[in-house]
């Protein structure tokens, strides 16, 4: 029997943001109507901060259904039951996520004059209405009295021109300036507002666009609102089962199998310190929409701003990979002059909560899962050696196949030439085992999810453990002024590295032990052994 046939194909929702489209083309929707319900009745002033395409703008659509009484849409969901009155408001909505704003202030200045213009062409205007700011407020006045309700004000990634002109300081102040003079009328104007939502990917806490909005409730960490964007595990196993079992199928994995991939792939996003652990929506959708697994969210784009900074100030990649801890009252405050990118890759969805230190009010922070790890690597990767990468010799897919066939012979040499045609000042001044497991690190992890760096053994941590098909390769690095390659595989042996998989009685592969040598001067290898 053939087990594609009479396969149930529904309408996945890639790309679509809008929530009456959503319900009323059948889409598949993951109800969090009993959330909206619940945020709708909290706070009157919100802002929420979530990655890129993770549902921000959904969100915000069903917010505007819900205020708009628009009690139709919401049959058979959550809300239906919870809402009694459906009162309808209202509702001023600003999506600045259709617009680019990287050229010139004028661009923002006519992205509001035309929704400003819009809204008075329902509501009105007054002559002395001349500044955005007025504008708005008049508006928001005008609507309130006309409907004897007051307004609700929904501002879509209020910050979209702010992260796209972070590369240009001049004109990201003129932004600034102008979205200050817009957004504070939210303070002014609040006896006549209902509810406002600004939702972004980062706060911009400690400039002037927020100076005014002090009475925002900020709702991106607070535990009960943690899964309001994104996919739990829950939701995805009780809503896509069909895609599920069709995406085993296509791939060759038992249901458990493709779930667990799934997992390691998109999952692993936390928004609390003991909150739910979330899917991200955009690479989830795709991937059971075209059946096949992918790096769809990070695909999507790298603010190329953040690599930048990353390799300016020379961060480690391996420091994401065990944790970096950050105080609690930096997570949300990203100032560029600073030098610390921490807060917005966090923000930007880099990294996630993987812990939380009460003595020291601190976040363990870390990559959520393999498509950012794997995205986030290819990204430096691309920054630190683009003067070389024109030779298709050092395309990272070469050394994989070299590790695939197991040809060390092949893999070494490509790697010292590829050291060799590194530029100079990449390298840090004072070499270590760090700054070439750095690079090492960064290349093998491109090769897939079978790269981990410094993996704990029973004493001790491996400094680089790969596997392919038949074989697991354990690295172990040295410099020359801190051992020899038989130094580097007698630690491998005393630490235990290789314990954890001798003693699987489920792992068949080889166990490769590698020591290798860096030449601090030379900066390059000296030299590499395998054990017996």
């Amino acid at each position: 029997m053939n087990n594609n046939t009479n396969i149930r194909r529904r309408k996945m929702p890639i790309g679509i943001q809008t929530f009456d489209k959503m319900v009323l083309e059948d889409w598949v929707y993951v109800d969090k109507t009993a959330l909206v319900y619940e945020l709708a009745h909290d706070a009157t002033h919100n802002f929420l901060s979530r990655p890129r395409r993770f549902g921000k703008s959904l969100l915000v659509s069903t917010l505007a259904a819900y205020f708009r009484g628009d009690k139709e849409l919401f049959k058979g969901l959550a809300m239906e039951k919870l809402e009694t009155e459906w009162v309808k408001y209202p509702v001023f909505i600003f999506d600045f996520v259709i617009d680019t704003y990287n050229d010139d202030v004028a661009q923002v200045e006519s992205f509001l004059n035309h929704k400003l213009s819009n809204l008075e062409a329902i509501w009105g205007k007054e002559e002395n209405e001349e500044s955005f700011g007025q504008r708005f407020e008049g508006l928001i006045k005008r609507a309130s009295k006309q409907t004897g309700k007051n307004v609700v004000v929904l501002i879509d990634e209020y910050d979209r021109a702010l992260t796209q002109t972070m590369d240009k300081p001049e004109l990201n102040q003129q932004v600034r300036d102008v979205l200050k003079g817009f957004f504070s009328v939210l303070k002014g104007a609040d006896q006549y507002i209902r509810f406002a939502l600004l939702t972004g990917v980062t706060k911009f806490s400690k400039v002037s666009v927020f100076s005014d909005l002090n009475q925002l409730s900020d709702i991106s960490l607070q535990e009960k609102y943690d899964a309001i964007c994104g996919i739990t595990q829950e939701e995805l196993e009780a809503n896509f089962e069909p895609e599920i079992q069709n995406l085993a199928r296509a791939t060759g994995l038992s249901y458990e199998k493709t779930l667990e991939k799934m997992k390691d792939e998109y999952n692993g996003y936390h928004f609390h310190r003991s909150g739910t652990s979330v899917y991200n929506p955009f690479s989830t959708i795709n991937v059971l929409a075209k059946g096949e697994f992918g790096d769809y969210w990070y695909e999507t784009g790298t603010p190329t701003f953040l690599i930048n900074e990353l390799v300016q100030n020379k961060f480690e990649i391996l420091d994401f990979e065990k944790g970096v801890m950050v105080p609690a009252g930096e997570i949300n405050d990203y100032r560029r002059e600073s030098g610390n990118s921490i807060p917005m890759l966090f923000q930007a969805g880099y990294l996630t909560i993987q812990g939380y230190q009460e003595a020291m009010d601190s976040y363990l922070l870390g990559f959520p899962n393999g498509e950012v790890r794997r995205g986030f690597s290819r990204s430096l990767f691309r920054a630190y050696s683009e003067p070389i990468t024109g030779n298709s010799n050092y395309g990272f897919a070469k050394f994989g196949y070299d590790l695939y066939k197991g040809d060390l012979e092949s893999f070494f040499d490509r790697l010292t030439s590829f050291f060799a045609a590194l530029p100079y000042d990449l390298h840090s001044d004072a070499a270590n085992e760090k700054d070439y497991q750095y690079v090492f690190y960064v290349l093998m992890t491109l090769l897939g999810e079978f790269t981990f760096a410094e993996v704990r053994g029973n004493i001790g941590r491996a400094d680089a453990i790969i596997k392919t098909d038949e074989k697991i390769y354990i690295f172990e690095f040295k410099v020359t002024a801190g051992g020899t390659v038989d130094e580097a595989l007698a630690q491998i042996e005393e630490k235990g590295y290789a314990k954890p998989f001798e003693t699987n009685p489920d792992e068949k592969r080889e166990i490769v032990k590698v020591g290798v040598v860096f030449d601090t001067a030379a900066r390059n290898i000296k030299e590499w052994k395998v054990a017996e």
